[in-house]
């Protein structure tokens, strides 16, 4: 326990600098998921089939390993940022896509009729009425999403990519020496606890962007 501390006290600057780098990267991750997923979703959510379809897709995305994805993006873009945030994208999907088309499948026919009928367009009706109504369901699955991805982060490491990972990793390959251990058991808590702070500050999110009269 004083080799851990002592680890943490002699590196705490790059620690905070990897935890930044870390949750960076996940949040850009999900916004552009999320804005993706909803693009879809606004446009296959009424088509049974255009849901199955865009679902599968990111259904079979996810199922690819991540050393599997990374090493297929990393001839076409590169080491670093570039192919560890479109790996994450990509595994960020499933979650915000599938609560975006149900959440927006779920909308009563009802109230869209009402708005059309006072002369909303269909991107109106989209923006003003059934994004506000889907808002709880794609927020749920952004909170999925970035506790996913949080932890396959981690592996974005292999790509040279940003973050804690690259604490694990190093610790990892030096086994057997007196900071090895510490190392990659600080950038595992890390990774923990970095999840739980950003869960809980989208629960916050929900809570103060939600309409009380749709709130669970």
């Amino acid at each position: 326990m004083d080799t851990l501390w002592t680890y943490v006290s002699d590196h705490r600057h790059q620690l905070l600098t990897d935890s930044y780098l870390h949750v960076s990267a996940v949040v850009q991750a999900v916004v552009i998921a999320a804005i993706v997923s909803v693009v879809i979703a606004a446009l296959v959510h009424r088509s049974p089939l255009g849901s199955a379809i865009s679902t599968a897709t990111a259904s079979i995305i996810l199922t690819i390993p991540s050393f599997a994805l990374l090493g297929l993006l990393i001839p076409v873009l590169g080491l670093g940022v570039p192919p560890t945030i479109t790996a994450l994208v990509l595994y960020a999907l499933l979650p915000i896509l599938r609560n975006a088309i149900v959440g927006l499948s779920s909308v009563d026919p009802a109230v869209t009729d009402a708005a059309r009928g006072v002369g909303m367009n269909r991107l109106r009706v989209l923006t003003v009425i059934e994004l506000p109504l889907a808002w709880p369901a794609i927020l749920a699955g952004m909170r999925i999403s970035t506790q996913m991805i949080m932890g396959i982060l981690a592996i974005a490491a292999y790509a040279k990519g940003p973050g804690l990972g690259n604490l694990i990793f190093s610790g990892l390959s030096r086994l057997g020496t007196p900071t090895a251990v510490p190392q990659a058991l600080t950038g595992t808590v890390l990774i923990v606890v970095l999840a739980l702070l950003l869960d809980a500050l989208l629960v916050l999110t929900g809570r103060l962007t939600t309409p009380g009269g749709i709130r669970d």
